[in-house]
């Protein structure tokens, strides 16, 4: 009887043992939080494993993160692959198709959605503006400006080269005038003009001569010799010629003084507004004015622009990933979190897997104690 006594008193205090001891090992993973000091002198055991090696613990998982967890490997195998790029595609198309292209809104909600709002009247405020500018810095340049200082070299020598075509032509038209009974009447006009203001001296010229119209006929062919006459080519280039050359070192506006430019300042902002018609033209929208934005956003832009943003950044993940810092994050993360709350989700976890060690622990514990009763029997 002594012996069952014996082996049974054992058994309960080895397991009792085991489990108290399993059981506080896991306490002691967490517990105490903080050291705990008789005096001067520190507890053993204080603070518990976990919050004791808190930063090592942060630092290695900051360093098992970014070395085994979430490397560019990992990054590129998950996110950068055809499949990815293609729905990523897809949802930019559907997005841009749904927000904006084939969007109600007009050209002017746009704007005002970027708090751009009378965008009509400022535009045609600006080109106003503009044009009186353009106007006012025009007009000071003919006050300073001679017609060769203004015009082009090449229309000037054009003009030049065209002086001899123009007293051509004079001579050409005048001798068919004079040669037409329009012209003879003219010049029997303008003799009996001359022989009225002459008075006296012109009576007496009339006598002699006759009727004016004979006298005129006797004019007539002088005049048509005299446009004939090379001489009078010549003379009349070097007159143009001359006259011209003095024109183009004038100032311009002495050509157009008194010449009212307001309403053709503005007849200009007049034909602008109204060809422009800028208020018109932003109530559209953007398919309106691009209706195969669609099929080319795409077929073209989207793939193209898709493609590109995922070869820069397959090949800029790394630098990415190493200016992040993940492991400096994770570090300051696992700093940051309270070792309260860590224990609440460890043990919350495992809490079967811990009851189950304390139990272990006492049954371990009863094994031995009852072997400890067997080897005291037998000695004793």
């Amino acid at each position: 009887m002594n012996f069952i006594w014996t082996i049974a008193f054992m058994a309960i205090v080895g397991a009792a043992i085991g489990a108290v001891t399993n059981h506080l090992a896991i306490k002691m993973l967490f517990r105490p939080h903080e050291a705990k000091y008789i005096g001067s002198w520190r507890v053993p055991f204080t603070p518990g494993l976990i919050p004791k090696r808190r930063d090592e613990l942060a630092k290695q998982l900051g360093n098992t993160v970014i070395n085994h967890l979430l490397t560019p490997d990992i990054f590129k195998r998950k996110y950068f692959n055809e499949e990815m790029q293609e729905k990523t595609t897809k949802l930019i198309v559907r997005q841009l198709n749904e927000k904006i292209l084939l969007s109600d809104k007009t050209i002017a909600d746009w704007l005002k959605l970027g708090g751009l709002e009378n965008i009509a009247s400022m535009a045609n405020g600006k080109i106003e503006n503009q044009v009186d500018i353009q106007f006012q810095q025009l007009k000071s340049r003919f006050e300073r400006e001679t017609i060769r200082e203004l015009a082009p070299a090449e229309w000037q020598q054009k003009a030049d080269t065209k002086v001899g075509e123009i007293v051509t032509y004079i001579l050409e038209k005048g001798e068919e005038f004079f040669e037409s009974e329009q012209g003879k009447m003219t010049v029997k006009n303008l003799i009996d003009d001359f022989l009225s203001t002459k008075g006296t001296l012109g009576s007496m010229i009339q006598m002699f001569v006759g009727e004016s119209s004979s006298l005129a006929g006797k004019v007539q062919p002088e005049i048509l010799k005299f446009l004939k006459a090379p001489g009078t080519k010549n003379m009349l280039e070097n007159i143009v010629r001359n006259e011209w050359e003095k024109l183009k070192d004038r100032p311009i506006v002495e050509m157009i003084d008194g010449f009212d430019f307001e309403p053709v300042i503005a007849n200009v902002k007049k034909y602008l507004t109204e060809q422009l018609a800028i208020e018109e033209r932003l109530s559209h929208s953007l398919v309106h004015y691009f209706p195969e934005a669609t099929e080319w956003t795409q077929t073209k832009l989207v793939p193209k622009l898709t493609n590109y943003a995922f070869i820069e950044a397959e090949a800029k993940l790394e630098e990415v990933l190493r200016k992040m810092k993940l492991e400096d994050m994770v570090k300051e993360q696992v700093d940051s979190f309270p070792v309260e709350r860590l224990e609440e989700i460890v043990l919350g976890i495992s809490k079967r897997e811990f009851k189950m060690i304390t139990v272990l622990g006492g049954f371990l514990g009863g094994l031995i104690g009852i072997i400890q009763g067997i080897i005291v029997f037998i000695t004793g």
